[in-house]
């Protein structure tokens, strides 16, 4: 074999048509070798001679795609110094573009004996390892263009990869749970005819299945468990895991673009699979464990703001450039859209605290690549000061958790919510304006993958997760549900009229809210997790989406909704509202304007009544302020919003001043919502009766 000096740039193996160049990172090391692997089991080893900046690198002509090496790296394997090399560990590459295979838990993929933790494990690990592999860079993405949907036009679907796809009755077999299924024709028609713009990936990198999920004869399925900043999980790939899982991502994403949706992905840069001084030695710990780990003051140990056993060092700056890379190739190489980072106060913390001018954010802010995605953040993580809503940087939006808590307590008829729910409704100006962000930072959902489902949350009040095997102490116990009067499956009609009510309701709610609205996937299906609020082990029916035969009411009336956001400018409104009128209008009335059931205007002690649950909102179409993309006066249609969230029918009078002519679009009250063209035609002043825990539009055409 020929072995020639190669470079130190890129990191990872970079195939160039003729053979490979490998560079890998470690400071730790004393010496370095790549590992080629055979089908037979057998290893060809090659040393990395060659160093600079710590960086070992060696170029082999020959080596072609599908090669599959990992690497052996010697030095000191000394815990109370932070140091865990052990040559017998065959290790991932931290940049590896595809990865093979899986682990297969034992004693030999660990750096320690489980009998004596002190005792150093010289078990050869590379039987029992996953393994890195050399891809093919080269893929033809034709005329695709990113679709760079704005903010302003923007509905998010998050979705896991297998859950959407696995049970779809029009897929093929071998196409469920695959990314090939995510660009199947009936899978991305229902997405186009929900009206949705962005699909947003729960975990696509490579990650690891838990020691102890496996010995529970469960699952990590949800996937927030990562090794492989670059390597698309090899488990969601119907064509093979020899490179093959990349090509089939980017014909994945090359179809949802031409459908004109975008691809966002959530990523987990916090923390990764190798958990806490007991953890496996999968890669980064073995090969240079301080460089890439958040020690404590006793470096046997790991800093741990993620409740996963480890947390990656913010200040390192290896690890700030592998994060950085991971990014940009997300982007130039596999087109995707934007990213939500999980855990992201956890980004922030480049010592201790959560520090919104930490290096992290400074580099993204800079990037010319990464700058110009859609960011968003998880707000929060476990440590210290780690509910963070509100207060990332300009360029950032953010799951709103506050909106999520604040709807769910106003449908559930929590006393005191009536005048939060008027500032998240409106995009939480609180959290935002004060550092020059807009509506827009607020990516508004009232459920996700962690927690119920829309189903679940009106059909329970308390968690269900005994199939985790965890005796139900998992999950979160506090979850603003409520369960309409039965907990779990009953047959009582007007028990199953109600939560259909309130399904609607949170539906509609979404959609007339300032921001961008996010669903939950299958949730416009009412799809259930049978009470299960942590279903992150659940690999089978239980989280995957049951697709019904023929569209549902629920199905129809999301559609419904999104579209009634899409067509009117006026329910996405870019900048917040100012409470008065419009300079440059002839239009005298405010740009919106809040009035109690009886059409008064609100006062401070409507709005400080604990009991309040019920009210009107009027928004002037006429007083948009923000200008269209040439330069031009928008304007649209205006609306009072009526919402009845008591537990008793209520009379609503129709504002005096706002309008003289009004037509019903939208009554939760009804199972259909409201047929397009066919809602009572209502005038000023006249009396509306809002059954119990209904919301109504109105509509008046723009003059």
């Amino acid at each position: 074999m020929q072995v020639w000096p190669g470079q130190a740039y890129p990191l990872g193996a970079t195939y160039d048509g003729a053979g490979t160049n490998f560079a890998v990172f470690t400071e730790a090391a004393d010496r370095v070798e790549l590992c080629l692997l055979h089908d037979d089991g057998s290893e060809t080893a090659v040393e990395l001679r060659e160093s600079d900046a710590f960086v070992r690198h060696v170029y082999l002509p020959g080596v072609m795609p599908g090669q599959r090496y990992g690497f052996r790296v010697h030095g000191p394997y000394d815990p109370g110094r932070g140091l865990r090399c052990n040559s017998a560990k065959l290790l991932l590459d931290p940049y590896a573009k595809a990865v093979s295979g899986s682990v297969r838990w034992g004693e030999e993929v660990y750096g320690y004996h489980f009998g004596a933790p002190e005792r150093r494990n010289d078990l050869d690990s590379a039987p029992h390892t996953m393994t890195s592999v050399v891809i093919n860079p080269y893929f033809d993405w034709g005329d695709d263009r990113p679709p760079r949907t704005e903010y302003h036009h923007t509905v998010i679907y998050e979705a896991h990869v297998k859950g959407l796809t696995m049970r779809h009755p029009e897929l093929p077999e071998e196409l469920r749970g695959t990314y090939a299924g995510l660009a199947h024709p009936a899978v991305i028609e229902h997405l186009t005819k929900l009206g949705v713009t962005a699909l947003e990936l729960m975990p696509v990198h490579q990650f690891v299945n838990d020691h102890r999920l496996v010995d529970m004869g469960l699952n990590n399925y949800w996937g927030y468990n990562t090794i492989g900043f670059f390597a698309p999980h090899n488990a969601y790939a119907s064509w093979g895991d020899r490179g093959q899982q990349v090509l089939e991502f980017k014909s994945a994403v090359r179809a949802l673009h031409e459908a004109g949706i975008e691809v966002i992905l959530d990523v987990v840069y916090n923390h990764t699979a190798e958990g806490n001084h007991l953890g496996p030695t999968l890669s980064f710990k073995g090969i240079d464990n301080p460089s890439y780990y958040r020690l404590t003051d006793d470096p046997r140990y790991y800093m741990d703001t993620t409740g996963t056993g480890n947390s990656l060092l913010m200040r390192s700056p290896h690890v700030l450039q592998l994060i950085m890379d991971s990014l940009r190739y997300w982007v130039t190489e596999m087109h995707v859209d934007g990213f939500r980072f999980d855990l992201a106060a956890t980004l922030a913390r480049q010592f201790h605290e959560v520090d919104r001018l930490s290096s992290f954010f400074d580099l993204v802010q800079q990037d010319p690549v990464v700058s110009q995605v859609k960011l968003i953040a998880e707000p929060w993580d476990v440590g210290e000061g780690g509910y963070q809503v509100g207060n990332f940087p300009p360029l950032w939006t953010e799951w709103n958790g506050k909106y999520r808590d604040t709807v769910r307590d106003l449908w559930r008829g929590e006393p005191r919510a009536l005048a939060e729910f008027a500032s998240r409704l409106t995009g939480s100006s609180d959290l935002y304006q004060h550092d020059g962000r807009r509506p827009l930072a607020s990516i508004n959902f009232v459920t996700c993958h962690d927690g119920f489902t829309l189903h679940d949350l009106v059909a329970y009040n308390d968690k269900h997760n005994e199939a985790n095997g965890e005796d139900n102490r998992d999950g979160e116990s506090h979850n603003r549900s409520w369960n309409c009067g039965v907990e779990g499956d009953t047959d009582d009609p007007g028990v199953l009229r109600l939560r259909a009510r309130q399904m609607r309701n949170f539906i509609a709610t979404l959609m007339l809210s300032q921001g961008v609205p996010m669903i939950s996937h299958g949730d416009e299906f009412a799809r259930t997790q049978r009470g299960n609020n942590n279903a992150y082990c659940q690999d089978n029916e239980l989280s995957w989406i049951d697709w019904p035969a023929e569209d549902g009411e629920l199905l129809e009336f999301t559609r419904a909704m999104v579209w009634l956001r899409r067509d009117h400018p006026v329910l996405r409104r870019r900048r917040f509202f100012h409470g008065r009128p419009v300079e440059g209008t002839h239009d005298e009335l405010s740009d919106i304007a809040w009035f109690t059931p009886e059409g008064g205007e609100m006062t401070q002690r409507d709005w400080d009544s604990a009991q309040a649950s019920a009210l009107t909102v009027f928004l002037n179409g006429n007083a948009i302020s923000e200008p269209g993309p040439r330069g031009e006066r928008v304007t649209d249609d205006s609306f009072l919003l009526m919402f009845n969230a008591s537990p008793e029918p209520l009379d609503f009078v129709v504002p005096v001043d706002h309008g003289r002519q009004w037509q019903v679009v939208v009554d939760t009250a009804r199972p259909d919502g409201v047929e397009p063209g066919t809602g009572e035609k209502v005038a000023a002043g006249d009396r509306l009766t809002l059954p119990d825990r209904s919301l109504t539009v109105l509509q008046r055409p723009a003059e």
